[in-house]
């Protein structure tokens, strides 16, 4: 049996039938079940006979599956599906090899009577109040009363694109909510960093959900671009944002189930009482920065690289980049675009990988023009790329790397004979494995890689740094740079320590670490979860949610974590 559609059948009945046996006989011995809250009110992949059975015996009954339904061709062997359940409407993918599922993907996409209000559902516009207000004056009141008379129940920390993202769906499933963001204006995090800095992914992959970029914008945004659009989506979509606001300190009461958080507004410290708190801060909150012994006696300027504005005015300086991933060769790039002398300290290997090789080879299936005028649109391609379990996902990524590194040897080549250390993460899953794993470690080259091959940057590596002098950086194999500038390039905290400084230690280590999915590679410890830890899913800690991502994963994750939270508020869970 190769037919999508008779397999459904088969997992239907099998399901009705709450025979666990039959379920788990469906799938290969290997196979894979990943659910994204259609069956359980987590995010989770179930993987081999024993488990699949043991998930069937626990949820399928309780779920009452029915109207399943596919849009493949007779005799395809894999497709879209849909179906019901006993709480709303759900939509998936399934690959089957020998009539067996290689992998299937169920979801919860609309909650029944509750649905998402687009398309066919959108509201009418039209207003009729007794007192008279129209939209706006509606509007205006809620913003009025939230936070003030009225209670958010979703109190969102952060409003870049995580953020805004989570908060539209809120308002688009009715709700209450209330973004804070400690800068003055909703866009302010990207016009903030480097003047250079556009977006490394193309436009396909990185639209906003529910507003899509416009069929002229550029393949690659830049960052002012990304902020002034940001803004304008906050309006657009009618979010209740508070700028220039920060969170103080929040505590959880088991008591009432509720949150008292503390916040700074303007010079004005208020208390906000949420039931649920979203951390969407992201990876990149506060900078980190390696503590150096003669750091207190270099005379030049220091700084991170979330400071450094631009290379305008640095002509002639010598400039040193502690670090070698995507900030630290951006700037590089900028610096001697401007006449400045850049060094980059690469301290350890980094994954490279070419933008056009992101654009040609690993997204243009789904993510491309060629793709939208095929018929796949970017809710398709999302449902494509979220069928694919991290485990199955690993060995595609290791198959794609091989053939990449094999086609591109002379462009790795040209950086190792300068001097860098490239690595392709430890099992060959590239940037695919390291982005998952650590989020780090890796550079999307836009052009700074052949800088360093033929030798505008400067490179430094294959030795520890010793110590700063009062005119440049020391190093273990006893050489010296000279520099007026120090740049650490070298990231930020995690979101479980905004736990840790924002909440209290204590709920940091009930709840673990973020991201990171158990691989047992650098930066990503055992054990295996095959899903992102603590993300967009319930933690350990109740009403404490984690929001994040890239603009793809944001745009789609921004659904499954509003459902959790619809369903929540409207008494489901």
């Amino acid at each position: 049996m190769t037919d999508v559609t008779k397999w459904l059948a088969s997992l239907e009945a099998a399901l009705a039938g709450e025979d666990k046996a039959a379920v788990a006989s469906l799938f290969l011995p290997t196979g894979l079940w990943r659910d994204f809250l259609a069956f359980d009110w987590t995010l989770a992949t179930h993987e081999g006979g024993e488990a699949i059975a043991a998930f069937a015996a626990a949820r399928g009954g309780a779920t009452a599956t029915h109207s399943w339904a596919t849009s493949a061709a007779p005799s395809a062997s894999e497709g879209f599906i849909s179906f019901e359940t006993a709480v709303g409407a759900g939509r998936g993918y399934v690959r089957l090899m020998d009539g067996k599922a290689l992998s299937l993907f169920t979801m919860l996409a609309d909650l029944r009577g509750h649905e998402f209000p687009v398309r066919g559902r959108r509201a009418s516009g039209v207003v009729h109040d007794a007192q008279g207000r129209n939209w706006q004056d509606l509007i205006a009141a809620e913003r009025s009363a939230m936070g003030t008379s009225e209670q958010p129940y979703v109190l969102v920390v952060g409003a870049g694109q995580a953020g805004l993202a989570i908060g539209a769906t809120l308002r688009l499933l009715g709700v209450p909510h209330l973004l804070i963001d400690k800068h003055p204006r909703v866009g302010d995090q990207w016009r903030s960093r480097y003047k250079s800095l556009t977006l490394h992914d193309p436009v396909w992959y990185d639209h906003m959900p529910y507003l899509p970029f416009p069929d002229h914008w550029p393949v690659f945004t830049p960052k002012d671009k990304m902020g002034d659009w940001l803004e304008l989506y906050a309006e657009a979509m009618e979010l209740n944002v508070w700028c220039d606001t920060e969170l103080l300190a929040a505590r959880h009461d088991p008591a009432t189930g509720a949150w008292t958080a503390r916040v700074r507004r303007g010079g004005t410290e208020i208390e906000l009482r949420p039931t649920q708190l979203v951390m969407a801060l992201g990876n990149a909150g506060f900078p980190r920065v390696p503590q150096i012994e003669g750091q207190d006696r270099f005379k030049g300027a220091q700084y991170h690289s979330s400071a450094h504005s631009g290379g305008e005015g640095l002509a002639g300086k010598r400039v040193v980049v502690i670090g070698a991933n995507n900030s630290a060769h951006d700037i590089c790039a900028d610096l001697v675009e401007h006449g400045a002398h850049a060094t980059m300290v690469q301290r350890s290997s980094t994954h490279i990988v070419r933008q056009h090789t992101m654009t040609d080879v690993m997204l243009k299936q789904v993510y491309s023009q060629e793709a939208v005028d095929a018929g796949i649109t970017t809710e398709l391609a999302d449902l494509i790329n979220a069928s694919v379990p991290i485990r199955l996902a690993e060995i595609s990524a290791r198959q794609a790397w091989a053939e990449i590194r094999e086609a591109e040897a002379p462009f790795y080549a040209r950086l190792e004979q300068a001097g860098f250390k490239l690595d392709f993460a430890e099992d060959g899953a590239g940037i695919n494995g390291k982005y998952l794993r650590a989020a780090s470690g890796y550079y999307i080259d836009v052009g700074a890689s052949e800088m360093i091959a033929d030798g505008r940057i400067a490179l430094k590596s294959g030795t520890e740094i010793s110590h700063l002098t009062e005119t440049g950086v020391a190093f273990a194999d006893g050489t010296h740079l000279e520099a007026d500038i120090v740049v650490y390039a070298t990231g930020f905290g995690s979101m479980e320590e905004w736990v840790a400084r924002l909440i209290g230690e204590d709920v940091a280590m009930k709840i673990g670490k973020c991201w990171g999915y158990g691989s047992g590679y650098k930066g990503d410890p055992g054990p295996w979860e095959g899903e992102l830890r603590n993300m967009w899913k319930p933690t350990a800690q109740e009403g404490l949610w984690f929001m994040g991502g890239n603009l793809a994963q944001v745009r789609f994750y921004c659904k499954v974590l509003g459902l959790q939270l619809k369903a929540r508020h409207a008494g489901l869970v």
